[in-house]
């Protein structure tokens, strides 16, 4: 067993030979293993532990976003090589003791809604997450990692870097490269490397909750020894993480690597996938049994759009939102609540113009 620990009263740029927060394939690797020999990074939260138990919600406004996302590694697995697929068996994640969930304006699937700072702080023991922002609300343990990637090639760097700038001249929501607060901040790796906020062919930021121990991630290689890294893990997620944060917290991953020769090529698998067994026991969050629903379908008061999923889950949010706040909650901590528990789906997208997303909350996590 190899293990990446961290000092954890020191950011990420005060250890950077043990970690990241842009990719870039020349970022030299924290450690090298070999194929089956179990790994254990410890990991820093996805905001680079700038979010303590003693803050207010008033004091989010000094988060920098520019040093997301903290991440351990790269890991580099001996014999990977560009062309194969690497395949990263999730064996457990240890949650730390404390987490938080923010709304930050301008972020979020309702950036144009929620304009106010505000903090949720959570304390994580024996299983299950609490908050006395969020009274009545008991959240059972769902931990997987927000950031599991690899390094993209020069090549593939090159291209995504041209696509995101095409993207950001039509005005779309892009994060470009940028060198403030870079890890490590040696050019020209501070200012080509690309931003983590976005999943992308390497795979990265997918925030996926269904990535719990058990699961075997599988990941096209670009580079030689894929250059593995992890962060942003997170104690519980709804599908869709609709405020822009989780259940945020510093995490332990253990896993392991195997190489499959030649795969991503031959299978032509450019894309992450994933996949489990029945070895272990999937969290309840991640399929609850007791739910409900509210949905949401691509149109105003006024107007109606045609295939606009995302306009129909933020309308299916907004109703959930609507829901909580006749229950008694304020519409931040309904939205907060949203992100850490509300799964978003797609129940339908054939019957148009209209198709239907549906916001499911799981009513056991309600003492």
């Amino acid at each position: 067993m190899k293990r990446i620990a961290l000092d954890f009263s020191k950011q990420c740029s005060g250890e950077p030979d043990k970690g990241h927060n842009r990719w870039h394939p020349d970022i030299p690797p924290a450690l090298r293993v070999e194929q089956g020999e179990e790994v254990v990074m410890e990991t820093r939260d996805g905001l680079d532990l700038q979010i303590t138990p003693d803050m207010v919600s008033a004091d989010l406004e000094n988060v920098v976003l520019s040093s997301s996302h903290a991440l351990t590694g790269p890991v580099y697995v001996e014999g990977a090589e560009p062309g194969d697929l690497l395949e990263v068996t999730v064996l457990g994640i240890e949650p730390g003791s404390f987490g938080f969930t923010t709304i930050l304006p301008g972020f979020g699937l309702l950036r144009g809604v929620f304009e106010r700072h505000y903090l949720v702080k959570w304390d994580i023991r024996d299983g299950h997450a609490t908050s006395t922002e969020l009274p009545g609300v008991r959240v059972p343990d769902a931990s997987f990692m927000g950031v599991m990637g690899v390094a993209p090639s020069h090549d593939l760097m090159r291209r995504i870097a041209a696509r995101e700038s095409d993207l950001l001249g039509r005005g779309g929501f892009v994060m470009p490269p940028d060198p403030t607060n870079a890890v490590p901040d040696s050019e020209p790796i501070a200012s080509q490397g690309l931003r983590t906020i976005p999943p992308r062919e390497n795979g990265g930021n997918m925030d996926t909750k269904q990535m719990t121990a058990g699961v075997r991630l599988l990941l096209p290689v670009f580079v030689e020894g894929a250059l593995f890294s992890a962060g942003d893990a997170h104690f519980a997620q709804g599908d869709g993480e609709s405020c822009g944060t989780a259940v945020e917290m510093s995490a332990t991953l253990r896993a392991s690597f195997q190489v499959r020769k030649g795969e991503a090529r031959e299978r032509n698998v450019n894309v992450p996938m994933y996949e489990r067994d029945d070895f272990f026991t999937t969290p309840e969050m991640a399929a609850p049994r007791r739910f409900l629903a509210t949905t949401g379908y691509p149109f105003f008061d006024d107007g109606n759009e045609s295939e606009d999923v995302t306009l129909a889950a933020r309308n299916a949010v907004l109703n959930m939102i609507d829901l909580l706040v006749h229950r008694g909650w304020s519409r931040e901590q309904a939205y907060c609540i949203c992100s850490v528990a509300v799964d978003l789906k797609i129940s339908e997208i054939v019957d148009l113009p209209n198709v239907m997303v549906s916001a499911f909350l799981p009513l056991d996590i309600f003492t």
